[in-house]
């Protein structure tokens, strides 16, 4: 019998995807064992009680017997004139049907989108922090993540300096993360406009994750980079995971808009892969148009009083009053990312204070490294679960930290 030790692929050496790394291996050994853990590391509303609109899952029901088969590469013609009219509410300019991708869920077509894009050696701009399937995608295609910083004392908004000097002949394009994940921030016009004066000055694309365009905090308002400009080229993605609570269905978008022109040979590459994985799943393609011509119930959650405006004041409120812990309120989103001051917690290797937290407190969190932030001096917490699951967890996480800091002596 051969002996010969099987490899993962090469490409694989620079990604990671540590939201389901080796601290929730642990997890689920310690559920194996008959732990009960209060999971703050991933955005997986339904498991917390937060399910689609009805007028969707009956939509899909009633149309489910005409799933079978196969759809047009990109996707069914009715909801992507959905996605055309939703474009036009957003005032992004000269979107047509065509210029729509329906995928399985977002993060497929995000890798679709570096997949045609990048040759060994070029370079994108990704947000640090970001979502990490970003650089992820950037690495399995043979690309170059680079990336710029987020201010932590500005409301995390992008260093646009930090950005500029980051700017190389072989970068091809910068990554917009608005509302960001794992921040919770939501980007000022001005700002959004000196990242599309960076991209036209350089001959850019803007790749635009516009997944929680919807879930806004305190009357906010999100703007759509590619509503800004009409001669670079914009890809935006989103989808129905998060605004309608829909993670299984798997049902996402890229709007390819812009420039087009000049893209038309990358636009075909595009092409080719929509047609390589034949299509999206039919299912969750059927969602879409029901999704977003019906009764916006995401308002109700993000208003004044409502459930996921409620659980964000309560743990930004509990996590902020531990000593040594900061945090900036997230404008949007379903995260939060606070930061652990060096002096009180001088933590080196944050996946193992994930590690011992979950341990000790039966609490999962992923560390801040994960997430491509280069110190190991923070951490995401999603604040999905009710009210008193949520400071449940968040008073194991204090108690936790009062041990740290009797084990630095710094109390």
């Amino acid at each position: 019998m051969s002996s010969t030790v099987i490899h993962k692929s090469a490409k694989l050496t620079n990604v990671c995807y540590d939201i389901r790394g080796p601290v929730l291996e642990k997890a689920r050994q310690m559920e194996e064992d008959g732990h009960k853990i209060i999971k703050l590391n991933i955005g997986n509303l339904a498991v917390f009680g937060l399910e689609p609109p009805d007028e969707i899952v009956q939509d899909m029901i009633r149309n489910l017997p005409q799933a079978a088969g196969y759809t047009d590469s990109k996707g069914l013609f009715a909801p992507r004139k959905a996605i055309v009219h939703y474009t036009q509410e957003k005032r992004i300019a000269g979107v047509t049907v065509d210029d729509v991708y329906l995928g399985n869920g977002a993060s497929e077509l995000i890798t679709m989108s570096m997949n045609a894009l990048l040759n060994a050696g070029d370079e994108i701009l990704v947000p640090a922090p970001d979502y990490p399937l970003w650089t992820a995608s950037v690495s399995l295609s043979g690309g170059t993540p680079v990336h710029y910083l987020c201010d932590e004392a500005n409301g995390w908004i992008p260093d646009l300096d930090d950005m500029a000097r980051k700017i190389t002949p072989r970068t091809k394009g910068i990554v917009v993360i608005n509302p960001n994940n794992p921040t919770g921030a939501l980007y000022p016009v001005e700002v959004l406009q000196a990242i599309v004066e960076l991209a036209r000055k350089h001959g850019l694309i803007v790749f635009a994750d516009e997944i929680y365009d919807k879930v806004l905090y305190d009357g906010n308002v999100h703007t759509s980079i590619a509503s800004l400009a009409d001669d670079i080229l914009f890809v935006t993605f989103n989808g129905l995971s998060k605004n309608y609570r829909s993670c299984g269905y798997r049902a996402g978008w890229m709007i390819v808009s812009g420039d087009k022109r000049r893209a038309r040979d990358y636009i075909e590459g595009l092409n080719m892969l929509a047609s390589m994985r034949l299509c999206a799943n039919t299912p969750g393609q059927l969602a879409i148009q029901t999704a977003l011509g019906g009764y916006q119930s995401i308002n109700d959650l993000v208003a004044p009083g409502g459930r996921l405006c409620r659980q964000r004041d309560l743990a930004h409120r509990l996590l902020t009053e531990i000593p040594g812990v900061s945090c900036v309120k997230p404008k949007a989103a379903l995260y939060m990312f606070p930061r652990l001051d060096p002096k009180i917690y001088p933590i080196e290797d944050d996946q193992q204070f994930a590690y011992d937290l979950l341990a000790e407190e039966k609490v999962l969190i992923v560390q801040g490294t994960g997430f491509n932030y280069p110190t190991p001096d923070h951490f995401r917490l999603v604040f999905l679960p009710h009210e008193d699951d949520l400071a449940e967890a968040i008073g194991r996480i204090a108690r936790f930290l009062g041990h740290l800091r009797r084990r630095y002596g710094t109390e």
